[in-house]
C-alpha cells in the first residue's frame, strides 16, 4: 500500500469502509515527506503569525495581587519538604494522619497562622487558604474547617470572652474543632434543626441531647478523629414550668468539648461515629455526633445574638427568631466566599493540564501533512477556550467578592452585608457548578491520558464535587439569590431602597424592558459586538426579562396554589434567573478588571479574553435574544462567526495565558502539564 495515499483520493472510488481505515492507519504509522504547506496550514501560520503579544509577568502581577509572596511562602515550604506531601497512592486512614501533620507543621514549623487573619485581613487568609489547597485539597478543607468554620463561629457568633478564652488555642491548633450543623434528617434546612439545648437553671447549664436518629450530626469535618470542640447548632429550649410549657428560641450555636484535651478521649455522654471513605477528600476525618444529655456551662453559648440570664430570661437585640437566623447565618457567609475562591483554583489547575497537554498532543492533520496540535481543531477550541475565559472572568469575580467580604469585616456596613450574603451564594453556586463540569471536560479534552490518576484530573473532579453541596445545597442557594432579586424589583416600584449590586435595576429597568430598538438589534461590526457596553446591556436585559416574566408567572400560579406552590412551579424559570444575574455580575467584575489593568499589553489580552466570555455565553442562549427580536438574524450570525475568531485567536495565546496563572510544576504536578517534557515525565512513572 502506497503510505502517501490518502483517504480523500477519488481514484478509487469503490475503496471499502476497512480499507480506508487501514490507510489511515498506515498513514500515522509511516512518517509522511514533507510537502508545501495546505492552504489551511497557511491560513493557521498566518493567524499564528499575527497573534497578540503581551507582557505574561505583568499580567500575572495584575492577577496575583499583594498577597502573592504569603502564597509563595506556603508553597515553598512544602516544595522543600517531601515527607509533607501528598503521594498518589495512599490509604483513607494514612492520609488522614498526613494532613494532620502537614496541617500542625503549616501553623508551628513554618509559623504561618491563617487563624489570626480571618478578623484582621480575610483576604490574607482566603489567599493562603488558596495555597493551601493547592497542596493538598483535603488538607484546604481541613484547615477551613478549622479556622473558618469553628474558629469563625467563635469570633462571629459570640463574644469577648469566648474570643479572650479559645483564641489563641484555635490559633495555635491546641483546640482544634468542628463546625457541626448538618444533621442526618436536616442539611439546607438549618431552621428544622432537632438537636435541643434546654437551659437548666438549677444548675446554669444547657443540656444538649439529641433526640432522635434523624438529629445525629452527621458529615461534621475533624470530628472522626482528631477534633477536640465542636460549635453544635441545636433549638435552644427555655423551660418555663407553667401552662405555655417551653419556649423554642430557635437555633443557636454552642460550644461544645467532645474529647478531653489531655488523653483525647470521648467525653461521656458523645457517641463519635467514623462516616468512612468518601469519593474523595478522604485526608478530611469527617464523623457523626450524638448527644446524650450533655451538659454544658451557660457561657458556653455564642451569645452575640441572644444570650441567657442566669434566672433563665433569654433577651436579644432583635425581635424575632427569623430574624436571629438571618443574622447569625449572615456571619457565617465567609465560607461560601472561601468555596467560591477556591472553586476557581481547581478551575486554573485543570485548565492548565488540559491546554498545555492540547497544545503538545498531535493529532491527523491535512493529507500528506505533519499532524497538527489537538487545539487547532475548533471542537477542541470550543471545550476549552470559552472554559479558559471563564476562569479568568471568575477569578476578576471572586477576588472582588474576597474584597468585599474583607470590606463588611472592617466596616460592618449593613448594606454591604446583604449584598455580600446575596453574592457568595450565587457565586458559590454557580462558579462550583461550572468548575464541577469543566473539570469532566478537563479529563475528556485529555483523552486516556487524562484517566491517569498522576495527572491529577480524577482527583480534582473527586474532591471537587462535593463543594456543590457543602455550605449549601447550590440549588438552594440560587433560589435565595432569586429571592433576592424578587425582593428588589419589589423594592424598586415601591420606592425602598437599592443595594449596591442590584441598583441597576432602578437605573435602567424600564430601558431594559421597553421594546428592543430595531437599529441597533441589526447592528454587527465587530466594533460594536466587542463594546462593553453592547455586552452587559444585553446580559442585564436577558435578566430583566427574566425577572419580569417571574414576577408575572408567580402572580399567576400563587392565587391558584398558594405562595409555596406558586414557586415550585416557576422554579426552574427562578434558578435560571438567578443564573443569568450572576453572569451579569461576573461579566461587569471583568469588565472592571480589563479597564483598571495597568499594563497595555495585559489589558488588550485580558480584552480579548472577556471579548469571548461575553459573547459566547450570549451565543450561548442566542434563543432568548431572537425570541424577542434584541438579536436579528443577521446579528446572531454575526456574533456565532465574531466567537469561533476569538476562540480561535484565544487559542494562539493560550499557553501563555494558563502561565499568567503562575502555578509551579509542584502545584499542577500532572506530567501533562509539563509542557514540553510531559511525554519524558510520564513514560518514566511507568518505568521506562
Amino acid at each position: 500500500m502506497n503510505p502517501n495515499q490518502t483517504v480523500e483520493d477519488e481514484s478509487q472510488p469503490s475503496i471499502t469502509a476497512m480499507t480506508r481505515r487501514i490507510q489511515r492507519l498506515s498513514i500515522h504509522l509511516t512518517p509522511l515527506p514533507l510537502f508545501q504547506p495546505s492552504p489551511q496550514l497557511n491560513m493557521l501560520t498566518c493567524a499564528k503569525a499575527n497573534k497578540l503579544e503581551f507582557d505574561k509577568g505583568s499580567l500575572s502581577s495584575y492577577m496575583r495581587g499583594k498577597y502573592r509572596e504569603s502564597q509563595e511562602k506556603v508553597l515553598e515550604f512544602f516544595k522543600s519538604r517531601p515527607y509533607l506531601q501528598t503521594p498518589i497512592e495512599i490509604s483513607m486512614n494514612e492520609h488522614r494522619e498526613l494532613c494532620m501533620r502537614q496541617l500542625m507543621a503549616l501553623v508551628r514549623e513554618a509559623k504561618i497562622k491563617p487563624f489570626r487573619y480571618i478578623v484582621e485581613d480575610p483576604a490574607k487568609y482566603f489567599a493562603i487558604a488558596e495555597a493551601v489547597g493547592n497542596i493538598d485539597i483535603s488538607l484546604g478543607i481541613k484547615l477551613g474547617v478549622h479556622c473558618s468554620l469553628w474558629g469563625g463561629s467563635v469570633l462571629n457568633l459570640g463574644t469577648k470572652k469566648h474570643r479572650d478564652k479559645y483564641f489563641d488555642g484555635i490559633d495555635n491548633l491546641d483546640y482544634l474543632g468542628c463546625f457541626a450543623m448538618t444533621e442526618l434528617h436536616h442539611g439546607s434546612n438549618v431552621q428544622g434543626l432537632q438537636t435541643i439545648a434546654t437551659f437548666d437553671r438549677i444548675t446554669d447549664e444547657f443540656i444538649i441531647d439529641t433526640p432522635n436518629d434523624g438529629a445525629i450530626k452527621w458529615w461534621i469535618g475533624n470530628a472522626a478523629v482528631h477534633g477536640k470542640f465542636a460549635t453544635v447548632f441545636a433549638k435552644l429550649i427555655l423551660t418555663t414550668h407553667d401552662s405555655k410549657g417551653d419556649s423554642d428560641m430557635g437555633v443557636h450555636g454552642f460550644i461544645v468539648p467532645i474529647r478531653d484535651l489531655k488523653t483525647h478521649q470521648t467525653l461521656p455522654g458523645i457517641e463519635i461515629h467514623d462516616c468512612g471513605h468518601k469519593i474523595g477528600l478522604n485526608g478530611v476525618d469527617n464523623g457523626a455526633l450524638r448527644f446524650c444529655s450533655v451538659r454544658i456551662p451557660r457561657d458556653n453559648l455564642l451569645n452575640r445574638f441572644g444570650d441567657v440570664s442566669r434566672d433563665g430570661k433569654y433577651t436579644s437585640s432583635l425581635p424575632t427568631i427569623n430574624k436571629r437566623f438571618a443574622a447569625m447565618l449572615g456571619e457565617l457567609v465567609g465560607g461560601r466566599v472561601g468555596l467560591a475562591s477556591s472553586s476557581v483554583g481547581f478551575l486554573k489547575i485543570a485548565v492548565t493540564i488540559a491546554v498545555r497537554y492540547s497544545l503538545l498532543r498531535q493529532q491527523f492533520g491535512p493529507p500528506k501533512q505533519p499532524e497538527v496540535s489537538i487545539l487547532d481543531y475548533q471542537s477542541h477550541q470550543h471545550k476549552l477556550m470559552p472554559m479558559l475565559a471563564s476562569t479568568y472572568a471568575f477569578h476578576f469575580a471572586t477576588r472582588d467578592l474576597v474584597d468585599k467580604y474583607s470590606e463588611i469585616k472592617k466596616t460592618h456596613n449593613e448594606q454591604l452585608v446583604g449584598d455580600v450574603h446575596a453574592l457568595s451564594a450565587g457565586l458559590k453556586s454557580y462558579v462550583t457548578s461550572y468548575t464541577a463540569k469543566s473539570l469532566s471536560t478537563c479529563r475528556e479534552a485529555c483523552g486516556g491520558h487524562g484517566y491517569a490518576a498522576v495527572n491529577r484530573l480524577g482527583s480534582l473532579r473527586n474532591d471537587h464535587d462535593i463543594f456543590q453541596t457543602f455550605e449549601g445545597d447550590n440549588t438552594v442557594l440560587l433560589q435565595q439569590v432569586a429571592g433576592d432579586l424578587l425582593k428588589q424589583y419589589k423594592d424598586k416600584f415601591q420606592g425602598g431602597p437599592l443595594s449596591v449590586t442590584w441598583n441597576y435595576l432602578r437605573e435602567s429597568m424600564n430601558t431594559y424592558l421597553s421594546q428592543p430598538n430595531p437599529v441597533t438589534a441589526r447592528w454587527e461590526s465587530a466594533d460594536h459586538l466587542r463594546d462593553p457596553k453592547f455586552q452587559l446591556d444585553a446580559f442585564r436585559y436577558r435578566t430583566s426579562r427574566l425577572l419580569q416574566s417571574a414576577v408575572a408567572r408567580l402572580r399567576k400560579h400563587s392565587k391558584t396554589h398558594g405562595s409555596f406552590g406558586a414557586w415550585n412551579r416557576c422554579l426552574n424559570h427562578l434558578l435560571t434567573l438567578a443564573e443569568s444575574f450572576i453572569e451579569s455580575v461576573i461579566l461587569a467584575k471583568f469588565i472592571e478588571a480589563v479597564q483598571n489593568c495597568p499594563d497595555a499589553s495585559s489589558r488588550a489580552a485580558l480584552k480579548l479574553v472577556c471579548d469571548l466570555y461575553a459573547l459566547d455565553r450570549i451565543w450561548n442562549d442566542i434563543g432568548t435574544y431572537r425570541n424577542v427580536d434584541y438579536v436579528a438574524p443577521n446579528k446572531a450570525k454575526a456574533i456565532h462567526k465574531l466567537t469561533e475568531y476569538l476562540s480561535f485567536q484565544v487559542r494562539n495565546i493560550a499557553g501563555e495565558l494558563v502561565d499568567a496563572f503562575d502555578l509551579p510544576p509542584y502545584v499542577t504536578r500532572a506530567p501533562l502539564a509539563m509542557k514540553s517534557e510531559a511525554y519524558a515525565q510520564y513514560t518514566q512513572l511507568v518505568g521506562f
